[in-house]
């Protein structure tokens, strides 16, 4: 399987910008952006989608598995 990259930066993506993207957009994305790239987006800071990401893992969510 080839790299996922950011469809809107092409930096490689990690488990934790692929959860985000699916608890943040969509569920069933196929394509992904980076966590800056949704900060970005949505208008938040990096460090609230850091805490964010974090408060998910923490309560089990599956998408950060």
């Amino acid at each position: 399987m080839s790299e996922l990259l950011c469809i809107s930066c092409e930096k490689p993506l990690t488990r934790d910008d692929i959860g985000f993207h699916k608890k943040m957009v969509n569920r069933g994305a196929q394509e992904f952006m980076c966590i800056d790239c949704l900060c970005e987006y949505f208008g938040i800071p990096r460090s609230k989608a850091d805490e964010m990401i974090e408060r998910f893992k923490s309560i089990g969510c599956s998408m950060f598995n």
